[in-house]
């Protein structure tokens, strides 16, 4: 299952939205690198999902739900975090949510995100703790 139901060309449904939603908005790139990061990602990240919040099957979620889960998941543990810190992913996604999601879809992807951020062990709070154990939030994502 894709980010949209059926097959799609993700260039041309970013542009438009793009367009649409934020007409303007100059970086282009860092959306493409975004929506093709988790199309290439997404079956690591709907384990994730999976395994966060069992007690929702991942076909069943709201499909704003589900998506606004794979970007905060994708840009928490695959994202460059100089760009964007993992706290800001999580609040990104968390506002999205709420904004294009049901009444509880941000109390939802917040205890997701924020299951995940604490088994990471909260990358951004403390970097000397990730120096001093030679691990970083991606280098756990890709083992």
């Amino acid at each position: 299952m894709g980010l949209y139901e059926g097959k799609v060309d993700l260039n041309k449904v970013t542009d438009t939205s793009v367009e649409e939603f934020a007409p303007g908005f100059s970086d282009r790139d860092f959306i493409n690198r975004l929506v093709h990061g988790v199309e290439g990602k997404m079956a690591d990240i709907d384990k994730i999902i999976t395994t966060t919040a069992p007690e929702w099957p991942i076909n069943q979620l709201p499909i704003v739900d589900r998506n606004v889960l794979r970007l905060g998941l994708y840009e928490l543990l695959y994202g460059d975090h100089k760009e964007v810190p993992p706290r800001v992913a999580i609040n990104e996604a968390i506002e999205l949510a709420k904004t294009y999601g049901g009444q509880n879809s941000g109390k939802f992807v917040n205890g997701v995100l924020g299951t995940v951020y604490r088994e990471l062990g909260e990358p951004d709070q403390d970097p000397e703790r990730n120096k001093k154990s030679g691990a970083s939030a991606n280098d756990t994502a890709k083992s």
